[in-house]
C-alpha cells in the first residue's frame, strides 16, 4: 500500500514520508551499531562505571543487573520498532495512530525538545575530545578565553558543530556509514586500556574486578536493592530512544534484521561493554588507588601520547555517534512534524544545529549553572506514558494493523478523531504524566525515580486501554 504524492505533501513531507523498499537497506549490523553508539559514549561509559561503584554491590551483581536491563530494553524496542519496520514510517507518523494527526505533535515536540537540548550539549562534549587532540599533538595552551572557552576550545567546538552538519547534509546513508565505523572503533581503545592496566596491575586486574566495589557490610538485601536500582537506572537511560525507535527500524531490511540487530546491540553488546568498563574501572582502582569513572582521565594517567591521540579520536567518534542516534534524528523528525509539508530534512537539521550552536556555545558559561537537570528530567518523565499509549494502541486495540494512507491524511480520516486529537490518549497521558513528573519534584516519591519510567508507561497504557474500550462499547 503506497501513499500518493498528495498524501506526502499533505501530511508527510520528504522527511516523514514512508521509506521505499530500496531505502530499507539496513541489515542487523547497522541496527547493532545504533545501540553500540548509544552505549559507547563517554557518558555511557561513565554511567556504567559509576553503577559498579555507587550501589556498593559486587561486580557480578552489577554485571547481572546491566544484562537484565538490556534484555528488558531489547523486548521494549522490538515492540516499539515493529510498526516502523512494517510500514516504513517514523515515530511522529506512528504516533498519529494513537494521539491523532494533530495530537501527535505533542509527543513529537516533547521528544524533540529533549533531543535538541542534549544535541547541543553533546556537540560541546565532543569538542572537548578534539581540544584534547589538538593539545596532545601541538602542546599549545588554550589561548584567550571567551564565555568560559579558550580559543582552542572554540575552534574545536566549531569544527565539531560543522562536522555534524556535513554528516546529516549528505543524508541517512552517511549517518549509517559513520555509525558503522564509530561503533567498533571504540572497542579497540577500550581493549587497549584493559591491556595497559592489566600490565600495570601485575595481573591483579581480574581478581580485583570481582570484589573491589563491594561493601564489606553488603547483605543479600543490599545486593538485591542495588540490582533493582541499576536495572531501573539503565531503563531510564534508554527511555528516549525506546519511544522513537521506529525512526531507525523503518530502515531495517526486514523484521529479522531488526530483531537480530537489537539482540546483538543490546544484551550481547552490553555484556562486552560492561565487562570492559568493569575491568577498566577495577584496573584503575588497583593501579592508581582510586575509582575513576572518566576514561579520559584514565588515558591521561597512562602518560602515553599515542594512546592519548587514539583515545581522543575515539571519544570524539563515540560522542558524535550517540548524538546522531539519540538526539539528532528524533530532533529533526519532531521539528519536521510541526509543519510536515514545509520543513525538509535539511531545514530541520539546520534548525537543530542552530539551537546546538547556542546551547553548546553557552554551556560552560551559563547553561550548566542553571540547574537544568530538573527541566530535562521532567521532559523525560513525560515520555513514559506516551510509550505505554503507543504500544497499547498498536498491539491491543489495532492488532498491529494500520492504514498508512490515513496516517498521512491531516484533514480527516480514521486517525483525525474529529479535530485531530484523541481525547482518550490526552486524558491517559495527563494523568500518568502527573505521576511521572511528581517523582522528579516530590521528595517523598524520589525513591521511585528509578522505576518512574516503567510505572508511568504502564499507567498511561492501562488508562488509555480502558477509556478506549469503554468508548468502543458505548
Amino acid at each position: 500500500m503506497d501513499t500518493t504524492h498528495s498524501d506526502h505533501a499533505q501530511g508527510g513531507g520528504d522527511t516523514l514520508r514512508p521509506v521505499t523498499s530500496e531505502e530499507k537497506s539496513w541489515g542487523w549490523f547497522a541496527i547493532f551499531n545504533v545501540w553500540a553508539n548509544d552505549i559507547q559514549s563517554l557518558f555511557g561509559y561513565s554511567l556504567v562505571a559509576s553503577l559498579f561503584i555507587s550501589f556498593h554491590v559486587n561486580g557480578w551483581t552489577a554485571f547481572a543487573a546491566l544484562i537484565t536491563a538490556s534484555l528488558f530494553v531489547m523486548f521494549l524496542v522490538n515492540l516499539s520498532g515493529a510498526a516502523g519496520e512494517k510500514y516504513g514510517i517514523p515515530y511522529p507518523v506512528f504516533a498519529r495512530a494513537s494521539m491523532g494527526t494533530a495530537g501527535a505533535k505533542l509527543p513529537s515536540v516533547l521528544r524533540a525538545t529533549v533531543a535538541v537540548f542534549w544535541y547541543g550539549v553533546q556537540v560541546y562534549f565532543a569538542s572537548t575530545a578534539v581540544a584534547l587532540l589538538i593539545h596532545s599533538i601541538t602542546g599549545a595552551d588554550g589561548g584567550s578565553e571567551f564565555l568560559g572557552l579558550t580559543t582552542i576550545d572554540w575552534i574545536s567546538f566549531l569544527i565539531v558543530w560543522a562536522f555534524h552538519i556535513v554528516i546529516f547534509w549528505r543524508g541517512m546513508n552517511w549517518v549509517e556509514t559513520f555509525l558503522n565505523i564509530a561503533g567498533p572503533f571504540v572497542y579497540v581503545v577500550m581493549i587497549g586500556l584493559v591491556i595497559v592496566l592489566w600490565v600495570k596491575s601485575d595481573g591483579q586486574l581480574f581478581s580485583a574486578a570481582r570484589t573491589i566495589f563491594a561493601s564489606p557490610e553488603s547483605t543479600w538485601a543490599t545486593e538485591i536493592n542495588g540490582f533493582i536500582a541499576i536495572v531501573g537506572t539503565m531503563v531510564a537511560y534508554f527511555a528516549a530512544v525506546m519511544i522513537n525507535f521506529s525512526d531507525f527500524s523503518r530502515y531495517a531490511r526486514d523484521k529479522s534484521a531488526m530483531v537480530k540487530g537489537n539482540f546483538a546491540g543490546l544484551p550481547l553488546n552490553m555484556i562486552l561493554f560492561s565487562a570492559l568498563a568493569l575491568l577498566t574501572t577495577a584496573g584503575a582502582a588497583v593501579v592508581y588507588g582510586e575509582a575513576i569513572v572518566n576514561p579520559t582521565e584514565i588515558v591521561e594517567r597512562t602518560d602515553s601520547v599515542i594512546l592519548g591521540v587514539i583515545a581522543a579520536i575515539t571519544f570524539f567518534a563515540a560522542t558524535v555517534g550517540i548524538n546522531l542516534v539519540a538526539n539528532f534524528i528524533p530532533a529533526v523528525n519532531g521539528i519536521a512534524n510541526l509543519a510536515p509539508s514545509k520543513i525538509s530534512f535539511r531545514m530541520a537539521g539546520l534548525i537543530t544545529s542552530g539551537f546546538a550552536l547556542i546551547i553548546g556555545g553557552l554551556w560552560t558559561a551559563f547553561i550548566s549553572n542553571f540547574g537544568i537537570g530538573g527541566f530535562v528530567n521532567t521532559l523525560g518523565a513525560t515520555l513514559a506514558p506516551l510509550y505505554g499509549i503507543l504500544i497499547v494502541d498498536y498491539y491491543l486495540l489495532r492488532k498491529q494493523e494500520l492504514n498508512r494512507d490515513a496516517l498521512y491524511n491531516m484533514g480527516g480520516g480514521e486517525y483525525h478523531y474529529g479535530n485531530g486529537w484523541n481525547e482518550h490518549a490526552l486524558v491517559a497521558f495527563a494523568i500518568a504524566a502527573i505521576f511521572s513528573i511528581a517523582t522528579v519534584w516530590v521528595p517523598v516519591l524520589s525513591q521511585l525515580s528509578g522505576y518512574a519510567w516503567v510505572i508511568g508507561a504502564v499507567l498511561g497504557g492501562v488508562i488509555f486501554y480502558y477509556r478506549s474500550r469503554g468508548a468502543q462499547s458505548a
